[in-house]
């Protein structure tokens, strides 16, 4: 047995493998495949250093709506920004999603950096 490590989609697994030796055509080989064993979980990224996300009272959480990378952050906290305002890309199925401002007032926190990875639901800015 052989063993490898296989990244699919960012997330790595140690497999082995059984290399198969010629067999003749008179005496087929059935072997049931069994099930290969994850590896830990690898370690997250490092990804530059975000401000935690807190959202007070009467202050306006940004949501991601879907798993994704952010790939350019374009608002900067402490700015005004209104409803509608780009604040950042987020790729996600090789598609940019602009994600915007759902309401006026001042960018409190930027809680994601550009390359990061988000989750859905993850606060990726506050407003106040």
């Amino acid at each position: 047995m052989k063993k490898f490590n296989i990244t699919v989609n960012g997330a790595t697994y140690q497999v082995e493998v059984e290399e198969v030796k010629e067999v003749k055509a008179a005496a087929p080989v059935a072997k049931a495949a069994a099930p290969v064993a994850k590896a830990a979980a690898p370690a997250a990224p490092a990804a530059a250093a975000v401000a935690p996300a807190e959202v007070g009272a009467g202050e306006t959480a940004v949501n991601s709506p879907m798993p994704g990378k952010i790939i350019k952050v374009i608002a900067e906290a402490g700015k005004a920004v209104k409803k509608g305002d780009v604040l950042m890309i987020l790729e996600a199925m090789k598609m940019q999603n602009e994600i915007t401002a759902p309401v006026d007032g001042i960018l409190k926190s930027i809680n994601a950096a550009a390359d990061q990875s988000v989750k859905t639901g993850e606060i990726l800015a506050v407003i106040k």
